[in-house]
């Protein structure tokens, strides 16, 4: 069974359609039914699988987009902006605290989506009744989290680069106060959040590495044997695999790369 993975967004997930019967390249452009409704991604890559019950469930790629579909989209695009402000104004109208972050268009526009971040759970009925008022189609109001709203939004990270999740994250990793101080980064909240609260994205990237190297590394206060005599651990650098040493003699301190030690 042919498939292949299909991406709407930038940096966004990837899903997998079947294909058949389509002559497809990679970066094509496509119409798709997703289940929000009929949508144009991107072909990201093909495979070739085995049939099973599963595969079955997997929805087919309608067809390679056209230019009418390609310009439908763009001029959805345009519209989205003036949906968000005017979300804006009844959502404030209607005593919501929400904020309003994005709005999408299906591409037959028979569903709009809105995306807003809020603290707390919200009763939009409302607000969904007056947006269907004016536009007259299906409205899913959708809550999404800080990390989403972040890379909707994008931004800066304190590293000075562009947000890891508006570049190139499609789905979130668990990321854990432990792999901190696994790397025996300082936890400061403010150096190791991200602007969207959370834990920086960053911190999960050399997590296996630092577990790795650690395996091979005395630990602190541990007692080892170097050419000066026996010595305590007093700090590691994991990653240049050097180590932080007071002599029991004489009480003298220094760095000592790993190969120069030996653990008792």
């Amino acid at each position: 069974m042919k498939v292949a993975l299909v991406q709407f967004k930038e940096a966004g997930k990837k899903y997998y359609f079947s294909y058949e019967g389509l002559t497809l390249e990679a970066k094509n452009l496509v119409v798709v039914e997703t289940s929000r409704g009929i949508e144009i991604g991107k072909v990201y890559l093909f495979k070739e699988i085995v049939e099973t019950d599963l595969t079955s469930e997997l929805k087919p790629i309608i067809r390679r987009a056209t230019d009418g579909d390609i310009k439908e989209d763009q001029y959805n695009q345009t519209l989205e902006p003036g949906i968000i402000e005017k979300s804006k104004q009844l959502a404030v109208q209607n005593e919501l605290e929400i904020k309003v972050l994005g709005a999408e268009y299906t591409l037959d526009r028979k569903r709009l989506l809105i995306y807003f971040e809020s603290e707390n759970r919200v009763d939009f009925r409302n607000l969904v009744r007056d947006l269907s008022e004016i536009y007259h189609t299906r409205i899913e109001l959708r809550q999404i989290g800080p990390r989403d709203a972040a890379k909707m939004i994008g931004g800066i990270g304190p590293c000075g680069l562009i947000l890891c999740c508006t570049t190139f994250i499609g789905e979130f990793d668990t990321v854990s106060i432990k792999m901190a101080k696994n790397q025996n980064i300082a936890l400061n909240p403010q150096k190791i959040s991200g602007v969207c609260g959370k834990l920086l994205c960053c911190i999960k990237y050399e997590d296996e590495v630092y577990t790795e190297l650690k395996k091979i590394m005395p630990d602190v206060n541990e007692k080892v044997e170097t050419e000066k005599g026996m010595a305590n651990v007093l700090d590691l650098n994991i990653i240049a695999q050097k180590v932080k040493v007071r002599y029991v003699d004489n009480g003298g301190i220094e760095w000592l790369a790993l190969a120069d030690l030996k653990r008792v």
